[in-house]
């Protein structure tokens, strides 16, 4: 009798979905009503089909945005009623979702999933013919998923953090071919030339994201070659039916978007959620409730037992070329430049005596820069381009093949490096009283934490918070909030010539003529270049050209305005221990007319992959401080 009553509620609420269909048959009743004892609407699979998050007070809300994927006007909060308002359209030929499909097509992955679960008959609810998901999937021809990461790229505010996407591996494929298989990537739509809006968009949704199959060669074009990106592929572990579930839900969702929010609800949350989908064992996006940083979550897959089948690394152009250089003589280096810029070096004794082994590497090497170069420097791509003809055509007449040529990454693979949250505790001394420190930064990296699994030479910082108790004046205050510190260096070398540049904006403490400690807002800007060496293991010196803003009732006018320049180095010692050195000079000559001389130096020693302590002594105008603090990573 209960049951009963339930199929008459459903029917009398829903009645929008059976009026498109005519009145419901015997047969659809029946498993309207089977799903109601069933409770198919709770089950955790109909809630990962649908992205569905549980509300704080209750409830149930899709993080699917885009009302065409859903079947009933109330599917976006209500399980119940998507899944009665899915099994009713099920007996339609109705084209639903944007990609106007009957529903049994457009929602394949909910289709076969009920099918399963309610033991559909098909002489009484005709399966529909999905030519066009027939031929995608034969397309794709799937024998297994590479997830693939491709490193920060400090270049472009949307990618600093890296990217993830799915490789659909094909049957057949081997390490070569693997390049012209299919890719399943999750972005936003930006316009060209966004500016600013980019920012603030990007953080608080205002883009519409969607999925989409792209070939993995124009993927690794953009990443590796023109960004020069290194790239990590990790095969996953994952029996025919699991991917195929996967595919099949990555193709509904086709049918829709997702407001993109560059700090949560990114690409690596939601190729997350598709490996849910594949196994509804794996609880992934759970693990992340404020945001998901890319690498982060590839260091949750590499912990799920099992997993990760195999690791293999692609590396970017710049990377190779590198690798290569280091490969040659000094002698070896001397001939080279002068190939590069002048190709008939070899017809000269100086290149015929070499051995063919070293003349093929040295041609390979020379055409492998010239291409980069004409990629990166428009002005003279007629140039670079007609020389490489030339190391082309003379390589062509050395019968004998290229041999392998491995190359090491710069850095380790993403899973071996530290977590992006920050704890920390420690003491100090500032302008004789001493004090105590806990620190929390939300993410991400410093030059100065451990550098494995991490992007050379590059820093950012967010939300990164210090709380400090000072014993004279018995005072706590909140010394420092960092809301954003980003930092890249590029060393300039013969081959590349990028600009290394830095941001930051947030507060700190200040002391002043006129005031003790005073809390004091602060912007800055700077741009300048690097220089790499190989003393002790690596240091790369730095400086930079900057602009500083301050706001703080310690100043006259409240404020000072100015800019200046620092330079300093840092410096590799051993894998565990490094040192950072900078100073400074600024002039201000907007509202408190001033000066300041910053001179800092730190170092940091790590002896676990998550836990570091470091030593800082800084100095500016009238303060003096010194710092020992410890940190954890989680």
């Amino acid at each position: 009798m209960i049951n009963i009553l339930l199929l008459f509620f459903v029917l009398l609420f829903f009645p929008f979905e059976l009026k498109a269909q005519g009145p419901p048959s015997p047969y659809l009743q029946e498993i309207l009503q089977q799903a109601i004892v069933g409770k198919l609407h709770q089950n955790r699979y109909w809630h990962l089909l649908l992205h569905y998050r549980k509300n704080s007070f209750g409830g149930h809300t899709s993080e699917v945005d885009d009302p065409g994927f859903f079947l009933s006007a109330q599917g976006k909060t209500d399980p119940e009623a998507e899944l009665q308002a899915t099994l009713t359209y099920f007996f339609s030929d109705t084209l639903v979702g944007r990609s106007k499909q009957p529903a049994q097509c457009a929602f394949v992955a909910r289709y076969h999933w009920l099918k399963k679960k309610l033991h559909f008959h098909d002489s009484k609810l005709l399966p529909q013919p999905c030519e066009r998901f027939d031929s995608w999937l034969k397309e794709l021809n799937p024998a297994s998923i590479t997830l693939i990461f491709p490193s920060a790229y400090m270049d472009n505010p949307a990618s600093m953090f890296g990217h993830s996407f799915l490789r659909v591996d094909q049957r057949g494929q081997t390490a070569e071919t693997n390049i012209l298989a299919y890719t399943i990537n999750y972005a936003a739509e930006v316009p060209p030339n966004p500016g600013v809006e980019f920012a603030y968009k990007g953080i608080f949704g205002g883009y519409k994201g969607f999925f989409s199959t792209i070939p993995y060669y124009m993927k690794v074009k953009e990443y590796q070659d023109m960004e020069n990106r290194d790239i990590w592929e990790y095969r996953l572990n994952l029996s025919q039916t699991q991917y195929l579930r996967l595919l099949m839900h990555a193709w509904e969702l086709g049918n829709a978007y997702f407001d993109y929010y560059f700090f949560k609800e990114n690409c690596a949350y939601h190729i997350l959620s598709l490996l849910e989908v594949a196994d509804p064992n794996l609880h992934l996006t759970d693990q992340f409730h404020f945001g998901t940083i890319p690498a982060d979550t590839i260091r949750l897959l590499s912990r799920q037992k099992g997993l990760i089948q195999k690791v293999s690394y692609r590396p970017a152009r710049s990377t190779l070329l590198k690798r290569k250089r280091e490969a040659l003589t000094k002698e070896e280096t001397s001939l080279f430049l002068k190939l590069v810029h002048d190709p008939q070096m070899i017809s000269q004794s100086e290149f015929l005596q070499l051995p063919q082994n070293r003349k093929t590497f040295l041609l390979d090497f020379a055409s492998d820069v010239l291409r980069y170069s004409a990629a990166t420097d428009s002005e003279h791509a007629k140039t670079y381009q007609d020389n490489n003809r030339s190391i082309l055509v003379a390589r062509s007449h050395i019968p004998i093949p290229s041999g392998p040529f491995p190359v090491k990454p710069f850095s380790i693979s993403p899973e071996h490096g530290h977590q992006t949250l920050r704890v920390g505790g420690g003491v100090g001394w500032r302008n004789n009283e001493t004090f105590e420190e806990i620190n929390f930064r939300g993410a991400y990296h410093d030059l100065l934490d451990p550098d494995q699994g991490y992007t050379q030479d590059a820093q950012i910082e967010l939300l990164d918070l210090r709380l400090r108790h000072y014993h004279r004046r018995d005072q706590f205050r909140i010394e420092r909030f960092t809301f954003a510190n980003v930092l890249s260096l590029a060393p300039i070398d013969s081959l590349f010539a990028s600009p290394s540049w830095k941001f930051n904006i947030g507060m700190d403490t200040v002391k002043t003529s006129t005031c003790d400690l005073c809390s004091n807002g602060n912007a800055n800007v700077g741009i300048g270049g690097a220089l790499e060496t190989q003393v002790f293991q690596r240091e790369v010196f730095f400086l930079f050209g900057e602009i500083d803003a301050n706001v703080s009732g310690a100043y006259k006018e409240n404020h000072r305005v100015g800019g200046g320049v620092s330079g300093g180095v840092m410096a590799t010692i051993t894998p565990n221990w490094k040192w950072l050195m900078s100073a400074g000079y600024l002039y201000y000559p907007l509202g408190d007319r001033s000066h300041d001389i910053p001179i800092s130096i730190g170092q940091r020693w790590t002896f676990a992959k998550n836990f570091a302590v470091r030593a800082t002594f800084t100095h500016h105008d009238n303060d003096n401080e010194i710092l020992g603090v410890f940190h954890g990573y989680f």
